[in-house]
């Protein structure tokens, strides 16, 4: 509702009689008049935003009759603002903040008033931000909030940097340099894992190792804590930028670098607005833009197509350098890969990054002479390092990558420190990887913290990095000996041998991963039995590679884990397989697809590595002919990962009429291995319910004759 204010009220704004003392003086520059602005509400057509921007003093802004309300200005670029000043009409705000925002999402108060007055009312502030917001939360009476005029002072780009400030990359060419605040810095850096919102929880610890710097992969609105705590504790964050495909081999999805400009420009925003939000930040140290991407399009793109997207790539990443320091002259800007053939790319693209970055786990110690062959112009540093990776192991007597032990992944974290510093004046240090408490496959692999306990490699990065010496270190396990296979769900002894540097007794726990199966990281806990140096578990159900881990605790918050693989195998029963290579029959087996064809006959062929598969539907049936009637006493079902929950299993004398001779509703998959005499020509494995979205899919259907 629209309603009349009087005359004597605008003659009252219009010459000033309401002035506070004391509150006006002149500003530098006004940033505000005509630029974009936005409202919580309008009362009506004839109050837009806009109007409270426009020089105007006969037009007014007014919000809706309620709270809180605000009014918000957009300034075009990042600005230092010294002053505000609010023309208020009659309905003004009696409690109210002026607030900065870098993104017009999260915002800081430079201001607080309660019992305002109305009036022209006048601040001086010191604030940076590009966008600037009255945000009322009390009303003077009944009606909304009204502004004649909102005025904002200051300098377009904000302050200019003081010398010796911020982070710079100084000297040249072979005798860099990079300095934060006018001091060296060289990086003894950790890549984080945890959530930001627990930085402040581990960050005592990080600091107690020699850490300084940590490295993320995404910027956004989560960052924040992180930034906050590692401010708070002398650290210094690289904050990354995720573009696709990020991650390198197998990873990230697919973009077209020369025509995708709408992945390009929406990137391209978000980052600005990141950088925007934090550039002032004393937590960052340098902005990174993408991971292993240039590696990675080769997962998208081969031959002359792949070298185009490369190019078209490393010009966005020179696009991105030049958008970030029009932003934020404070800090430098870099890119990561992994492997310095992908330096070759930004040597002739990206002339406005400030220094280059690599992540190297093998490979570390031959950075340095890639650099000098490729004659680059421009520093770098390590983004990821430690021991040799899955990727780069030879596999074992299982064809699976050889883990390395804990003894050498500890060395393999000081070998790799030693060569990134090695290369004075042109390498900066690095962030090895990694810190966080996840506990799974890579975890294990990697972490120096998994599930918050310290590891060998923690306290060797820890006296790498020049930290605290510990009081307490893990168990330090020497050997772990197990079969190269076992029966699916027989007894597997695991000989150990393991002692602690402090005395401390040790625990002992196991655990088994079937990433080689099912791809899954999970660790699945196995109940263990010790005896002395030997300890015992049960072998799995399912067939396949599985690794198997050995944990060693000393109650102290330190943990040593080996890891070996073992073969899981189907036990042989004992009598003859009267079904090995019989005539078979089924309802429906996979005829296209990977791997395909999967017939009947595979399963009763006695190649535990082929299988039969069936359509994805219920219910699905296998039938094979023994050739003439015939007593047997056990069965044997050895699923592949698609097995079948509810079944039966029966008999026929003329291949039409069955009989029932055993039947579940609770199968597990794996090995079933079912004791049960019968006799009959023909022998059938009916199911009705799957265990999974899949078919059914069975390697061996056995029947024994004792």
């Amino acid at each position: 509702m629209f309603r009349l204010r009087s005359v004597g009220t605008v003659l009252a704004v219009l010459v000033g009689l309401a002035v506070v003392p004391g509150t006006v003086s002149a500003a530098p520059s006004l940033l505000s008049q005509g630029k974009p602005a936005t409202a919580s509400s309008t009362e009506g057509a004839g109050t837009p935003a806009s109007a409270a921007v426009d020089g105007d003093a006969g037009t007014r802004w007014s919000s809706t009759w309620s709270d809180p309300q605000w009014l918000r200005v957009d300034l075009g670029a990042t600005s230092t603002v010294t002053r505000v000043e609010l023309d208020w009409e009659s309905a003004y705000a009696t409690a109210f903040e002026i607030q900065v925002s870098g993104n017009g999402d999260s915002w800081t108060s430079i201001r607080s008033i309660t019992g305002g007055t109305g009036g022209r009312q006048g601040f001086d502030v010191t604030g940076t931000g590009r966008y600037v917001r009255v945000h009322s939360t009390q009303r003077a009476n009944g009606y909304g909030i009204s502004l004649w005029e909102f005025r904002v002072y200051g300098e377009q780009g904000g302050s200019n940097p003081q010398p010796g400030t911020g982070v710079r990359v100084t000297g040249s060419q072979g005798n860099w340099q990079l300095t934060v605040d006018g001091q060296p810095w060289t990086v003894k850096g950790l890549t984080w894992g945890p959530p930001a919102a627990d930085a402040a929880r581990y960050m005592p610890e990080l600091k107690s190792m020699g850490v300084n710097t940590l490295r993320t992969w995404g910027t956004d609105a989560s960052t924040r804590p992180l930034l906050d705590a590692a401010a708070a504790n002398g650290l210094r964050v690289i904050n990354g930028f995720w573009l696709q495909p990020g991650g390198g081999p197998g990873s990230g999805g697919c973009v077209n670098y020369v025509t995708d400009g709408a992945y390009k420009a929406d990137m391209l925003g978000q980052i600005r607005q990141w950088v925007t939000t934090y550039k002032d930040h004393p937590g960052v140290l340098m902005w990174n833009v993408g991971n292993e991407s240039i590696l990675g399009l080769q997962n998208c793109y081969s031959g002359t197509e792949l070298e185009n997207q490369r190019v078209a790539y490393a010009k966005y990443i020179n696009e991105a350098a030049q958008a970030i320091h029009a932003i934020d002259t404070n800090h430098p800007v870099t890119n990561t890969d992994a492997w310095t053939g992908a330096w070759v790319y930004l040597k002739a693209h990206t002339p406005d990054l400030d220094l280059y970055s690599v992540n190297s786990y093998g490979n570390v110690c031959k950075v340095r002479q890639d650099w000098i062959d490729g004659g680059y112009t421009k520093p770098y540093i390590l983004t990821e390092a430690g021991p040799a990776g899955e990727w780069e192991v030879p596999n074992d007597a299982n064809g699976v990558p050889n883990e390395p032990t804990d003894v050498q992944k500890r060395d393999g974290y000081t070998q790799a420190w030693n060569c990134i510093v090695g290369h004075r004046g042109v390498s900066f240090g690095g962030t090895l990887f990694h810190y966080g408490t996840e506990y799974d496959f890579g975890a294990v692999w990697f972490n120096l913290t998994p599930a918050g306990k310290k590891r060998l490699s923690f306290y060797s990065v820890q006296r790498a990095f020049g930290g605290a010496t510990p009081a307490n270190t893990p168990p330090v396990i020497t050997a772990m000996n197990l079969p190269q296979t076992i029966a699916a769900g027989a007894q597997l002894n695991i000989d150990v041998a393991a002692s602690d540097p402090n005395g401390d007794a040790i625990a002992w726990s196991a655990a088994f991963n079937s990433k080689y199966i099912d791809n899954s990281g999970g660790l699945a806990n196995a109940p263990v039995q010790v005896n002395g140096n030997r300890l015992t578990v049960t072998a799995p159900d399912r067939l396949g590679v599985w690794k198997v881990y050995v944990m060693a605790e000393d109650g102290r918050g330190n943990i040593g884990i080996e890891t070996k693989s073992v073969r899981v195998v189907a036990p042989q029963p004992a009598g003859t397989n009267v079904a090995l290579n019989k005539p078979t029959t089924a309802s429906s087996y996979q005829q296209v697809g990977d791997g395909a064809p999967y017939p009947p006959s595979n399963a009763v062929d006695g190649n535990a590595g082929s299988r039969w598969a069936t359509d994805w539907a219920d219910p699905q049936w296998l039938r094979v002919d023994l050739g003439a009637v015939t007593t047997f006493q056990h069965v044997q079902l050895v699923w592949e990962g698609a097995y079948g929950r509810a079944y039966e299993i029966q008999v026929s004398d003329d291949g039409n009429n069955w009989r029932s001779v055993y039947g579940t509703t609770t199968g597990n998959g794996g090995v079933d291995s079912i004791d049960v005499t019968a006799t009959g020509r023909y022998v059938r494995l009916h199911a009705t319910q799957r265990g999974t979205g899949w078919g059914y899919s069975l390697y061996e259907l056995g029947v024994y004759r004792r």
